[in-house]
């Protein structure tokens, strides 16, 4: 078959001879499109093969997920990072099956629902049901960038519109959804950031970064600002009947609704036991004696890093309240497995299980 794209016919037989076996290829059901899709921003594929896997057994449909409640998909999630990705799971699962349990078909529609984009929603319309979509991620944006030989800047509103308008332009009548996974494939495993294996690309002829010896030069991206750093203090809040005081963050923001170890960041001239006392106050309208520092652990987020100083703590007084949390609960330290926890959090749970028995 012949594509009025001058590459397509190159690189879908490429995709046909190469494609890689991935578990959510075996099906073009689009909740499982859908699924992979969401888990796969942000996250290199063989991290998402296990999340992928338990989810569909937790989760085989998506009334099942609809119908789960959110600590329990958090807890699925836990570890994956990027956590508003499982809250608008949820919710576009909760939309879809309002709707009768039926993904819509076109970019409009799919666009509506909570957390799917232009990428996300070209993805499954062309993966799952045929439609014409172009997509453009991380992969795809380096693969044109490097055929145009593009001197602009990728992180631009200008020059995405323009490689939107280009990927739009190259994609093939039919055959979009293979084409679009045959771009995310060659971006993945041959035109990649540093060093692209240029030879063992199948349009190499027709890329003009290439012909021009720039691959390692594009894609262009403004240099990144400092990283900056805060300093974040956490209680391990003990009371006489040897339970810990874990707090659930509000659903918007930073980690939504999952739980931590009860603290926050240090401001400009205060100590550490100083502002996990005052933080402690405003949040939960608690008071509590400050021990000795328990963990110290390091950690990033996409826009920051943290320095995570956790405290042992005795509890003195106050009936803790939601003023900065969603809820509270007292929990015995075996039980703070069944809660969902970042990655921070996680690491002082482990030093706790490491050090048990000389606390007291």
């Amino acid at each position: 078959m012949k594509y009025s794209n001058p590459f397509a016919d190159y690189l879908l037989t490429w995709y046909e001879k190469t494609a890689v076996d991935l578990p959510w290829r075996q099906s073009h059901d689009p909740y499982r499109v859908w699924l992979s899709e969401i888990m796969l921003q942000q996250t290199q594929v063989e991290t998402v093969k296990p999340y992928y896997a338990r989810f569909l057994e937790a989760y085989p449909t998506v009334g099942d997920l609809a119908a789960a409640p959110l600590d329990d998909v958090l807890k699925h999630w836990e570890g994956l990072g990027y956590y508003s990705r499982a809250r608008n799971l949820h919710r576009a699962a909760q939309a879809v099956s309002d709707q009768g349990g039926e993904f819509p078909h076109t970019l409009e529609a799919l666009m509506v629902l909570p957390g799917i984009g232009r990428y996300t929603a070209g993805a499954l319309a062309s993966i799952a049901f045929g439609v014409r979509a172009p997509v453009l991620d991380g992969n795809v944006i380096r693969v044109y960038a490097r055929l145009l030989d593009l001197p602009d800047d990728v992180t631009q509103t200008s020059t995405q519109a323009r490689l939107w308008d280009q990927a739009e332009a190259w994609l093939p009548d039919e055959r979009a959804g293979d084409y679009n996974q045959a771009l995310m494939d060659l971006g993945r495993l041959v035109c990649k950031p540093k060093n692209p294996l240029c030879a063992q690309c199948p349009i190499r002829a027709h890329c003009l970064a290439f012909q021009h010896s720039t691959q390692d030069a594009r894609p262009v991206k403004k240099a990144k600002a400092p990283t900056p750093h805060y300093d974040v203090t956490a209680g391990m809040i003990w009371n006489e009947d040897g339970e810990l005081l874990i707090a659930q963050r509000p659903l918007e923001g930073l980690l939504g609704g999952l739980w931590e170890f009860p603290g926050g960041k240090q401001e400009e001239g205060e100590t550490l036991p100083a502002c996990l006392r005052r933080e402690l106050r405003e949040e939960l309208a608690i008071e509590v004696e400050v021990g000795e520092l328990f963990a110290r652990v390091e950690h990033g987020f996409t826009h920051f890093k943290i320095t995570l100083y956790a405290f042992t703590c005795r509890y003195v007084s106050g009936e803790p309240q939601t003023i900065g949390v969603r809820a509270w609960a007292w929990v015995m330290p075996d039980d703070l497995t069944k809660y969902s926890f970042g990655k921070a959090d996680r690491q002082v749970i482990d030093a706790l299980m490491k050090r048990r028995g000389m606390l007291f």
